[in-house]
């Protein structure tokens, strides 16, 4: 989860403040957090991405039976494709639109999936209750990742599978998001959300309460049929984090901001047709609960 001058212009260092008491100013910005996700519509932002989202449901190897968690789960993207198969499939969330625009989903396709609003720092699940615990680039954005790694691996059966895909701090969303840090005021209020994306430190972070962890790099596909100076446009209409940084600046800033994006993108450009098709590095991190 993110706001403007937090995640964009988070600190780079360690985590340390993660393990904090929750303080008066840290509730106010993670209220800040919650309207920045809940601006912009993930829903539609994340059509893109739904390539992408099935290839890595497809690699949660889900069984007849199991009982799936989706932390971070935006609209549905993993919810409503894998009850589709008829997995038993749950999915939290902070933004409360969100959840409402999947709930919508579930019901208009009669799906039995569940949607509630939660947060990934404190998840409203007894221990135990699933067999994989997932997140797609959600849960690596909640501001104190040692409460989001106990809750992963708390609230997942023992022998259950843990399951995050998140970017990398070298990756095109790592250089997307350093380009709005230079733009917005940093937070000393939460680590880099790209750490999660960092091997030794995700090994760390899940070091208490797993038996196996392994980590793999794929690339994450960006296709859009339109040029990037339109990606650019879209994210700042439907990704909340783009959006509040835009709503963040005048004009000067604005347009300081548009030309530094829109160079990002059109430099990692694959497409010579005037549409946009890129891949951004995602670490896939997979664990078995003891």
């Amino acid at each position: 989860m993110t706001a403007t001058g937090s995640v964009p212009g988070s600190q780079q260092g360690s985590d340390t403040q993660a393990s904090q008491p929750q303080t008066s100013e840290m509730q106010a910005f993670k209220s800040r957090l919650k309207a920045t996700w809940e601006s912009g519509d993930y829903g539609i932002f994340a059509q893109y991405l739904e390539p992408g989202a099935l290839v890595f449901l497809r690699g949660l190897n889900l069984k007849p039976g199991e009982r799936l968690l989706d932390v971070a789960c935006g609209a549905g993207q993993l919810v409503i494709p894998a009850a589709r198969e008829g997995t038993d499939a749950t999915g939290v969330d902070i933004a409360s639109n969100l959840i409402a625009q999947a709930r919508r989903r579930a019901e208009a396709e009669r799906l039995s999936a569940r949607f509630d609003e939660g947060d990934a720092e404190d998840l409203p699940y007894p221990a135990a209750s699933f067999d994989v615990v997932s997140s797609l680039v959600g849960a690596m954005f909640a501001p104190r990742p040692e409460l989001v790694a106990a809750e992963l691996v708390r609230v997942c059966k023992p022998g259950g599978r843990i399951v995050l895909g998140n970017w990398t701090p070298s990756s095109f969303i790592g250089g997307m998001f350093r380009i709005m840090g230079r733009h917005i005021p940093p937070s000393a209020l939460m680590p880099s959300p790209m750490l999660w994306g960092d091997e030794a430190v995700v090994r760390e972070r899940l070091s208490s309460g797993l038996r196996e962890l392994s980590v793999e790099r794929t690339l994450y596909p960006f296709v859009y049929p339109f040029d990037p100076a339109k990606v650019v446009e879209f994210f700042r209409n439907f990704y909340g984090p783009t959006n509040r940084a835009f709503a963040g600046l005048d004009d000067a800033g604005q347009a300081a901001l548009r030309a530094d994006l829109e160079a990002h993108w059109t430099a990692h450009n694959q497409a010579t047709d005037g549409t946009t098709r890129l891949e951004s590095e995602l670490l896939v991190v997979r664990g078995v609960r003891a």
